[in-house]
């Protein structure tokens, strides 16, 4: 197990998945959390990186940072997906080999995963098929990621490990209508609707796609499980295994948002991968599964949601 009294660097400590698993460190009982906001730090830049590192001597690393977003935001600036998410994860990496960092656990994306996947989808299945065309720079980077802990492991005998988690949702996520994820943005139309009286509520897609969704606090609590007991090459998937169409998530949403609302899908705006399912039994293997149903998420998320409204603390 990890020391509860190291210093621990959750890099991307402010975004959905770093601010989890600070949440989910402090209530484990972790007493030196070392973090640092990218108005201070920019994360692409390998000797701004080696000095903060030099100064502040991390021997834990949760490498969670990164630029994402949406299918709209991955189609409309993929080279900023790729560059960006290639330059956090190298010079993180690299500094955390240099000064020796005991264990880092670097989080990557099921959209590593080939597009016409067989599902659910394996881990062995990367590399084995092309990728889905609306995330590829994204996607691309993260493999690389996954490889440059393999690298550095297999050369330099770092205990640098991986996991892929499915598409995420929870309290601080980004509502953004046009760069956000499908739930959270599914989960603003649908309240903006019903407090403008609008009885319709447009979904992009033809809505057959089909998609698996994990509460950001399981994924913390999976990160933890596995900086505390997984030690091995090869990445490990993390999810739920169940999945449901967008309609179905739609309808979800309305019905504990806005019941009644009609839905009207746009077919002109892409689904993205036809089915997107993880197999999650190397995980439950090693003694984890997702503890958050689906329902359960969306309405303690949608509470978060209102309330961050009422503050105006909303990532829009």
């Amino acid at each position: 197990m990890l020391d509860r009294h190291a210093p621990v660097f959750v890099a991307g400590h402010r975004g959905l998945v770093g601010s989890a698993i600070v949440r989910r460190l402090e209530a484990e009982g972790f007493t030196d959390l070392r973090t640092v906001g990218r108005e201070v730090l920019d994360l692409r830049d390998q000797s701004a990186v080696d000095s903060w590192f030099d100064v502040e001597r991390p021997r834990y690393v949760f490498l969670v940072a990164g630029t994402v977003g949406g299918i709209h935001a991955n189609t409309s600036r993929p080279a900023e997906f790729l560059y960006d998410n290639l330059m956090i994860h190298g010079t993180v990496v690299q500094a955390a080999h240099r000064i020796g960092v005991e264990k880092l656990l670097y989080l990557g994306s099921s959209c590593i995963y080939p597009r016409l996947a067989e599902q659910p989808i394996m881990e062995e299945a990367l590399l084995s098929g092309a990728l889905e065309p609306t995330n590829e720079g994204y996607a691309l980077a993260k493999i690389v990621g996954i490889k440059l802990c393999e690298t550095y492991r297999r050369q330099y005998g770092d205990d640098f490990i991986s996991a892929m988690p499915t598409n995420l949702y929870g309290p601080g996520d980004n509502f953004d209508l046009e760069g956000g994820h499908v739930l959270p943005a599914l989960m603003r139309r649908f309240h903006e609707a019903r407090e403008a009286g609008e009885a319709t509520v447009g979904v992009w897609g033809t809505g057959n796609a089909r998609r698996e969704f994990l509460h950001v606090d399981d994924l913390a609590d999976a990160c933890l499980f596995l900086m505390d007991g997984y030690s091995a090459p090869g990445h490990v998937n993390v999810g739920t295994g169940v999945d449901l169409t967008i309609r179905e998530l739609a309808e979800t949403v309305r019905d504990l948002v806005h019941p009644g609302a009609d839905l009207a899908f746009d077919a002109s705006m892409p689904d993205g991968m036809p089915r997107k399912v993880l197999d999650v039994s190397k995980l439950a293997g090693l003694g984890w599964t997702a503890q958050t149903s689906l329902t359960e998420g969306i309405v303690s998320t949608y509470a978060w949601f209102v309330e961050a409204a009422e503050r105006g603390d909303l990532r829009l």
